[in-house]
């Protein structure tokens, strides 16, 4: 159709047909999406007005003006007042304001230009660059802004980089360009005078209380706890301690919670020359002498044991209380401390017989020392009349033959004192390695267990003497050493 027929028809001028013609043709290749659709409308473009003379002006003496300004952050009233004296026919404040948050919006300029590190030593580069590649988060931190604030990097974004806060940056900022990197070092002033004072304080009114009995305060207890010590603290003295602030008073003076436990004592009189006695031979010991620690273990009864073992959670082991025994033994040991050696035998009874039977064994065994020392609990058969004349006899024969026998001294430990009783300890290894948990149906069956454990032990330490009471015998309670500050005895060790 013809734009003249096209006219005549819809009953338009032929200039409005060109126009129409130009927009549509224009419009196809804006939206070519939209070509054939009669219903779309294109959006109306918005007016864009030419700056005016004013506006320009103010953006030109704007970056200026930030760099320039002393105080801590550039705002409309910290620059209105410059920007009058540089142009005075310019806008007033409300208008300033409005134009001053169009421009800063468009133009993403910081508006702690003037905050920023102007110049980095050379001497500061290096330790900067070590900081950045560091593990240390507040020497990445500090690094971190200087480096980027001297590139021109925009406090919001070296502030989502590190995350911290405008202040935090801005004060390492202002103190590296007022003393480098020294001045970056956070320097401690003390505690506050009135807040120790007042801690003290507090620390000694507490001691004062927990000396004394809770009854007296009103309170039906035995003993205090933190929680009745804040509230009696509080009406003595009329300020509030938290639980938590007391726990840690007491722990800072070296008070805890404990348990309240039995002690271990001799009431031997003559514990301490006993003692030191021993003490003497042992850090005398010569090459060709031997100290033992002598006890019975038992009497021990055969049958089932408790102990730990590894079971399915469902189907834990249990162990009857009430069992007929299979039979029973003593096992009567020797351990030899300079060597760990456990020289042991079984027997039916303890009495001084099975004692001359043990010396006689050690003698043979250790045929080539010298002497011999014996160290043993006060019990009866230890020091019976019949033994010392026995182990006379044995001296003497001794002195006869030249030394060919070992010299026998007895070095009793002290009275009730069976928890200096090294070889105690060997004895609870070999309950939790051997007794616990078991279920031996013969007393041979059982002698045999203990007499491998005491081989493979003395294998051990002759292989490796210099690690006594490590490795698999590290289940014995203690170091087999002696030392009055052991405790030998294992009170879980029943028969």
């Amino acid at each position: 159709m013809s734009k003249a027929v096209l006219s005549k028809k819809i009953r338009v001028s032929l200039s409005i047909i060109d126009k129409y013609i130009k927009e549509f043709i224009s419009l196809g290749e804006i939206y070519p999406e939209q070509a054939l659709n009669v219903n779309f409308f294109p959006p109306k473009p918005k007016k864009v007005y030419p700056p005016s003379q004013i506006f320009v002006e103010m953006k030109a003496v704007l970056p200026a003006l930030i760099a320039n300004l002393t105080v801590n952050k550039a705002s409309v009233p910290a620059l209105f007042d410059s920007y009058r004296e540089i142009c005075p026919n310019g806008y007033g404040y409300d208008t300033f304001r409005k134009r001053f948050a169009t421009w800063h919006k468009s133009s993403n300029i910081c508006l702690f230009a003037h905050k920023k590190v102007t110049v980095i030593l050379d001497e500061d580069k290096a330790l900067l660059n070590k900081w950045l590649e560091g593990n240390d988060l507040i020497a990445w931190r500090q690094a971190t802004v200087i480096t980027d604030s001297y590139n021109g990097v925009h406090v919001k974004k070296i502030a989502e980089k590190v995350q911290l806060s405008y202040p935090s940056i801005l004060t390492y900022i202002t103190k590296y360009n007022d003393g480098g990197l020294v001045n970056l070092k956070r320097k401690y002033g003390g505690a506050n005078k009135h807040w120790v004072k007042s801690r003290e304080e507090k620390k000694k009114n507490l001691m004062k209380l927990i000396h004394q009995s809770p009854q007296l305060y009103g309170i039906n207890r035995s003993s205090w706890c933190l929680a009745d010590l804040s509230l009696v603290y509080y009406d003595l003295y009329g300020v509030n301690v938290a639980p938590t602030s007391i726990a840690l008073y007491f722990k800072q003076e070296g008070i805890a919670y404990r348990k309240a436990k039995v002690i271990l004592t001799s009431p031997d009189p003559k514990f301490r020359e006993k003692l030191d006695h021993i003490k003497s031979i042992l850090s005398n010991l010569g090459p060709n002498e031997r100290f033992f620690s002598i006890d019975e273990y038992g009497p021990f009864s055969i049958k089932m044991k408790p102990g730990w073992s590894y079971t399915e959670s469902d189907h834990p082991k249990t162990v009857k209380q009430f069992q007929k025994s299979k039979g029973w033994a003593i096992c009567t040991a020797a351990l030899e401390l300079s060597t760990n050696q456990v020289t042991h035998f079984y027997s039916r009874k303890k009495d001084t017989e099975e004692m001359i039977k043990l010396i006689d064994l050690l003698i043979i065994q250790y045929t080539s020392d010298k002497k011999l020392y014996i160290s043993w609990d006060a019990a009866s058969w230890h020091s019976s009349s019949k033994l010392k004349e026995y182990l006379q006899q044995i001296n003497e024969t001794a002195d006869k033959n030249l030394n060919i026998t070992p010299y026998v001294e007895l070095s009793p430990l002290p009275t009730s004192a069976q928890f200096l009783n090294v070889i105690e300890s060997v004895f609870s290894g070999l309950a939790r390695a051997v007794m616990h948990n078991s279920n031996y149906q013969s007393v041979d069956e059982c002698k045999m267990a203990i007499t491998k454990y005491f081989d493979e032990r003395n294998a051990y330490f002759k292989r490796f003497p210099k690690r006594a009471g490590k490795m698999i015998w590290r289940s014995e309670l203690v170091k087999s050493v002696f030392d009055e500050s052991n405790n030998c005895k294992d009170p879980l060790n029943t028969l």
